[in-house]
Formats: structure tokens, sequence, C-alpha cells
């Protein structure tokens, strides 16, 4: 699995107007497995991670028209860009 962990500087007053834009997109992109974002306790940004079946699949999410138009939505409540790590997944439990 492949992905990415990245931390969202989210604009003063505009965490839950960022949370509903985020809730209102329902879609799955393909081979897209998981994604999540955490308020940490300790933090101001916020801190999210997407996975992926495959590098391939992460890159053409990427790279997908429909992403860029989610990711200028979601700029709008930003204070910057976020901060992305990517890289393969070499470990991971659920409990299911």
């Amino acid at each position: 699995m492949y992905g990415t962990i990245f931390k969202l500087n989210i604009k003063d007053g505009h965490h839950e107007a960022l949370l509903n834009e985020i809730r209102q997109d329902k879609s799955f992109p393909a081979g897209m497995k998981a994604w999540f974002i955490m308020n940490p306790d300790e933090k101001e940004e916020w801190i999210g991670v997407a996975i992926f079946d495959s590098k391939e699949a992460y890159i053409a999410n990427a790279e997908s028209p429909e992403q860029h138009k989610r990711f200028v939505k979601i700029m709008l409540h930003l204070e910057s860009e976020p901060s992305w790590t990517d890289g393969e997944f070499v470990f991971g439990q659920l409990n299911s």
C-alpha cells in the first residue's frame, strides 16, 4: 500500500467550514483504501493520512482533474498548502 501523511494549517474560524467541505464529497477515488483526519490534542495543525492500493493509484488520483477541484475548495480554508510525506506503508493493523 502507498499513500501520504499530511498536515493542514487551517485559517482561524475555518475548522467547521473545512469539515463541512470534506464531508460533502462522498466520492472515493479509484484505488483509495481509507483516509483519516486527526485534530491532535497538542497541535494547532490537523494531521491526515490517505492510503491507496498502490503508488500508481495515488499518483493517478493526485493528477486527476477531480482531485484538483477538491484541492482548490479545501485551499480556501487553509493558511498554506499542506505539507506531504509520501511513501509505502510497510505495516498496518486494523481491528474491525
